[in-house]
């Protein structure tokens, strides 16, 4: 299927389950234009429809509830119950049981792209070799939270950048244009502030790319004199289940946020309202992803990617009798099997945006709002 159709009947179909954002949608479609990476994250769909013909050698590979649309902006930092900072896998809108090796090589195929657009310095394949040993790690060892404490001073170190500011981040976040939120998003809202009745503003905050033109509200009010947020974005089934042919229609968010190796945010939470779901959680200074610019001031690209790999085994950890299959299946992989394996997907997002880049302005499907 073409590509400019395919994002139409994505988008259609997505319309079937919110009030997709005109505004929002037509933002998106700029920036798939900029770079292969922001393109990579926004067509989850698109890189689902195509895993079949591309991965032919990955059909006996154990499945296990992934994450789908990981990436290298797919990992940020929260608080846990006890207010320590946790780095991770921070987005779960495209989790699906799938092969594992799926999470692992869209990994690596934008650790290729961030390569290619000047993000990250090392070399392709030892990019591939670095997450490969992490994840094998993390499955050997049985998993373990990244908990920015006492250890991992380097990951503290980019975790913490400039772009963390508290001064900046609420000045951003405080000028947030007002929406109007519908009533059960303005009850959700409220009920998810840490004190009953505190008086609150909404705003509508344009964020992320694969979710962006999905409803979000921001929900910000004044604590003990200092600004405080809270952030419902709406929910949708996983696009990976349509693009292999079943009418899965299941959410499975919250079943990875109970069952991964994971320090949890209290502040996340999935609500399921009919037939909405939303997402709420915390906005903070260090409760944010960390963007694939700051991961240049990383000194050992290496160590980063090997964490990554080591925090996606922690997600695949969660899917029980999981762990034994999957080891006995990477002690079958000939050495370099995820580099050659991410080639053809690097490949393929490659060729559509560069098809991307030539299409004009586009209208948004007749499910958005204006």
């Amino acid at each position: 299927m073409k590509l400019d159709h395919a994002v139409d009947r994505y988008e259609r179909w997505l319309g079937g389950f919110m009030r997709l954002r005109a505004d929002d949608l037509q933002r998106k479609h700029a920036r798939m234009k900029e770079g292969p990476f922001l393109f990579l994250r926004a067509i989850f769909f698109r890189w689902a429809q195509s895993w079949a013909a591309l991965a032919s050698d990955e059909g006996r590979a154990p499945l296990v509830l992934g994450v789908g649309d990981l990436h290298l902006e797919n990992f940020g930092t929260w608080r846990d119950g006890e207010g320590r900072l946790i780095w991770g896998i921070n987005d779960f809108d495209e989790v699906a049981r799938l092969p594992y090796s799926q999470d692992l090589i869209r990994l690596a195929a934008s650790a290729y792209l961030a390569i290619e657009g000047a993000h990250l310095s090392l070399r392709r394949r030892r990019a591939a070799r670095a997450i490969a040993d992490g994840y094998a790690e993390g499955m050997a060892t049985g998993g373990r939270p990244f908990v920015l404490e006492e250890e991992h001073a380097w990951l503290r170190a980019i975790a913490t950048g400039r772009l963390r500011d508290p001064v900046v981040f609420w000045q951003k976040l405080s000028a947030l244009p007002a929406a109007r939120a519908p009533a059960a998003v303005r009850r959700l809202l409220a009920d998810n502030l840490p004190v009953a009745g505190l008086p609150f503003r909404i705003g509508h905050r344009s964020a992320g790319l694969g979710s962006l033109g999905r409803p979000r509200f921001v929900a910000l009010a004044t604590l003990d004199g200092g600004l405080l947020a809270r952030e419902a974005k709406a929910l949708a089934p996983s696009a990976w289940p349509s693009a292999q042919g079943t009418r899965a229609r299941t959410i499975h968010y919250q079943a990875m946020l109970a069952h991964a190796v994971r320090a949890a945010d209290p502040s996340l939470r999935v609500h399921l309202n009919g037939h909405e779901a939303w997402v709420v959680r915390r906005l903070a200074p260090h409760c944010t992803r960390i963007e694939v610019s700051e991961l240049a001031r990383a000194r050992d690209e290496d160590r980063l990617l090997h964490a990554m790999g080591f925090e996606t085994a922690n997600i695949h950890l969660g899917t029980a009798g999981a762990r034994a299959a999957i080891q006995r299946h990477l002690r079958g992989r000939p050495p370099g099997w995820l580099h050659r394996a991410a080639k053809p997907f690097v490949d393929a997002v490659l060729a559509d945006w560069r098809e991307w880049r030539k299409q004009p302005g586009r209208a948004a499907p007749w499910s958005a709002a204006a």
